[in-house]
Formats: C-alpha cells, sequence, structure tokens
C-alpha cells in the first residue's frame, strides 16, 4: 500500500531503511493503541470516583511529573541502550499501568491512581526515547519530516480508534478492555522482534554517571539556543494535555446528549491520519520552524471558534478545523528536532531528554489549570481560552524565532 508512493517521493531511499520504518510505525501504532485507550478510560475513572476536575487534573499531572524526573536520568542511565530495549521496556510497563488501572475498580483509593500514573509516565518516556533513537539512527535526514508525518499517521490512527473502542468496551466490563489492552501489546511485541537485529546491542547502565543537576545545567544550555522550538512543544502539549483530559469528560458529556457528540475527541486526532502522507510528499526539509508557527496560530482560532456555538455540529466542525493544522504542526515540529538531534553525537540522549520533558511539563501544569478553567467557564470555554493563548504566544514566536538554531558545540564536547 505504502511502497509505491515512498518508491515514488523518496527514491533515494533504500527499500531496506523503509521496511524498518514501516515495521516501526505498526509495533508503534499497536503500542499507542493500547495507550489511547488507558488515556480515555483513566480521567474518566478518576473524576467519576473523585467527582472533581482539579483533582482529575493533579492526579493526571502526576504522570508527567514522574516523566519529568524520568527525563532527568534517563540520558545517561539509557546512554548506549538501543531501540529494541527501549521499547520492549515500554510494552511491560504498558501492561502493568493498565494492570494497577483495574485495581482501581476495585480499590478507588488515590494511591492505586498515582502508582498507575507513576507506571503511565516511565511507559511513556521509554516510547519516546525509542522512537527519536529509532529515527535518528535509522531515518535519512532528508526523510525525516515525512517519516515523522508517517509515524504521526499510525499514531493518530490509534489515538482515533483508542476512544471509540474504549467508550463501546467500559459499557461492557473492565475485563474486556483489558484484553484488548494486552492483546494490542502482544502484536506490538512480536512486530518488533522482526526488527530485533538491526536494533540489537549490548546495554551499558552506570548509576553512577546519573546527576539529575548535570542533567537540568544541560538542558539550561541546550534550551537558550533551541528556545522557540521548546516553545511550540509547550503550547501543543498545552493543546493536547486539555483534549485528553478536559476533552475526554466533554466528549462524554456531548455523547449524553447525540451519538455523534462522542466524536468530539476521536475528532482531534483523525486529520493526522490521512494528511501524514500529503505532507510526507511536500518534502519540506527548510523553514519549519516558522512554517509551523503560521499553522498553530490558525489552529488557535479554530479553538477560539469553539465559544461561538455549542450545537453538536459545531464543535466537530471547528475541532476538525484546528485539528487539520495541528496535524500539520506536529510533523513539522518533531522534524526540526530530529535534525538537531541528527547534529549531535553522544550527546543526542540530553536534547530528547529535554524534548520529552517540555510534553510533561505541559502535562503537569496544565492538567490542573485546565480543570480549574472548567470548573468556572465550563469544558467547552475552556478550549476557546487556549486558542487565545496559543494564537497569542504564536503570533510573537513569528517575529522572535532566529532562522537557524544554533547548537552550544565547545560547551557540549566538555559534557563528557
Amino acid at each position: 500500500m505504502f511502497a509505491p508512493f515512498f518508491r515514488r517521493h523518496f527514491a533515494f531511499t533504500k527499500d531496506v531503511v523503509w521496511s524498518k520504518v514501516i515495521l516501526y510505525c505498526f509495533t508503534i501504532f499497536f503500542i499507542r493503541l493500547a495507550d489511547a485507550i488507558i488515556s480515555f478510560w483513566a480521567p474518566n475513572q478518576i473524576q467519576s470516583v473523585l467527582a472533581s476536575p482539579v483533582v482529575m487534573g493533579l492526579i493526571i499531572s502526576f504522570q508527567s511529573v514522574v516523566g519529568f524526573a524520568a527525563d532527568l536520568v534517563f540520558p545517561k542511565m539509557l546512554r548506549t541502550t538501543k531501540t529494541r530495549r527501549l521499547i520492549f521496556l515500554s510494552i511491560i510497563l504498558s501492561a502493568l499501568t493498565s494492570f494497577f488501572l483495574v485495581a482501581s475498580v476495585f480499590k478507588p483509593f488515590v494511591l492505586i491512581f498515582l502508582v498507575t500514573m507513576a507506571l503511565w509516565g516511565i511507559y511513556y518516556e521509554l516510547a519516546v526515547f525509542g522512537s527519536y533513537q529509532f529515527m535518528g539512527s535509522v531515518v535519512p535526514p532528508q526523510m525525516r519530516s515525512g517519516a515523522w508525518a508517517i509515524a504521526g499517521m499510525f499514531i493518530n490512527l490509534a489515538y482515533f480508534l483508542g476512544p471509540l473502542i474504549a467508550a463501546y468496551l467500559l459499557i461492557r466490563g473492565y475485563f474486556n478492555l483489558e484484553l484488548v489492552i494486552l492483546l494490542c501489546l502482544i502484536i506490538a511485541f512480536i512486530i518488533f522482534t522482526l526488527t530485533k537485529s538491526s536494533h540489537d546491542a549490548p546495554t551499558q547502565i552506570d548509576l553512577k554517571e546519573v546527576n539529575p543537576w548535570v542533567e537540568l545545567k544541560h538542558w539550561l544550555t541546550l534550551s537558550k539556543h533551541i528556545w522557540p522550538a521548546i516553545i511550540l512543544s509547550l503550547l501543543l502539549g498545552i493543546i493536547d494535555s486539555t483534549f485528553w483530559t478536559t476533552g475526554a469528560v466533554w466528549s462524554e458529556k456531548l455523547a449524553s446528549v447525540n451519538l455523534l457528540g462522542g466524536l468530539f475527541l476521536p475528532l482531534y486526532q483523525f486529520p493526522s491520519i490521512f494528511l501524514g502522507v500529503f505532507i510526507a510528499s511536500w518534502g519540506i526539509y527548510k523553514g519549519k520552524k516558522i512554517l509551523s508557527e503560521k499553522i498553530l496560530i490558525l489552529a488557535g482560532l479554530f479553538l477560539i471558534g469553539l465559544a461561538l456555538s455549542g450545537t453538536i455540529a459545531w464543535q466537530l466542525t471547528m475541532v476538525l478545523l484546528s485539528s487539520i493544522a495541528l496535524a500539520v504542526c506536529y510533523p513539522l515540529v518533531d522534524g526540526v528536532y530530529t535534525d538537531i538531534v541528527a547534529r549531535m553525537g553522544k550527546e543526542r540522549k540530553e536534547m530528547i531528554g529535554l524534548i520529552s520533558s517540555i510534553t510533561n511539563v505541559a502535562y503537569v501544569i496544565w492538567p490542573p489549570v485546565a480543570g480549574y478553567i472548567a470548573l468556572i467557564v465550563g469544558e467547552r470555554l475552556t478550549f476557546s481560552i487556549v486558542g487565545g493563548l496559543v494564537v497569542v504566544v504564536a503570533i510573537i514566536l513569528i517575529f522572535l524565532t532566529p532562522k537557524k538554531l544554533r547548537l552550544p558545540q565547545k560547551e557540549m564536547e566538555k559534557w563528557d
């Protein structure tokens, strides 16, 4: 299905490289499908038990607190770890996350929710490290934006199907839901073993090297040079965390009015399923930063548009249009980061850790904030406030972003 397309647009790449990318995308699809089911289940489960959007946001944010801590130590701990090991560990921890979420049905205590979030946070960071490691070591530079776009298709298909599957299965009980999650993870493991020879290597972990304070210092140094990309990631993280916390609850409320309302959250993921192919065919190699900022303004304007009408048709239309813009923006930003990672040596793990930590910062800060805003103005207007924030910041970025993000090469040479 995809082979003719890529032979046409990426003729400079070898078939074996593209085969690895496709197999990896299928692996990620099943891992993320399990994650999407958990992502829909968790906020609704927490809010139904604790009856507070603010508390739900605080508990969900704990996942990212753990993820942020993992970002501090993973660059050293995983310094020589290859993709295969990272993905294997993420599959195991994803399964454990689902087990504890099932346990919360029987013992709905805050502690169980916190343990679930901790496992979830570590799993997610391992998956992120694995993706950047794979893209940086296997995919040629000219193909990276396209490869991220295609990977985004698989990922967003998973997050489109996940809420629909979760909503359907939750009515029939948690046992069926857990079976589907485990089945997805087993399939992911089987597919990924097909490429183990490409990524298998001895792992050396020296815990004596782990120093979170040194890592923070490295991040600060890098942040001074790549701050526009970091702000873009923060904005995208704010939007994403709003959809997967407040949006999950709002989707359920709309569904109670009309079955079509349940498409609110799935439509957030829907455009990226198809637009990835077109983005890949554009062959965007330069100007990714400014283009992503302009497109992000469009996404924010459509989110603001949610305030204009509360009808389900209007809500779904605005979400779809905003998501189309975001579907273009995400692979562009990922392409910017991958270009930077590719220019680095052993220090690339520090950059990957910084990239991942930005999303975690958004998920730590924003879910309780979004929960508080929703408590005051409601879920629908929460999205409009987020849209206004995104538009203002993106306009400022357009005027301040430099043409090229330069790395502090001399200082990085001293890190080892």
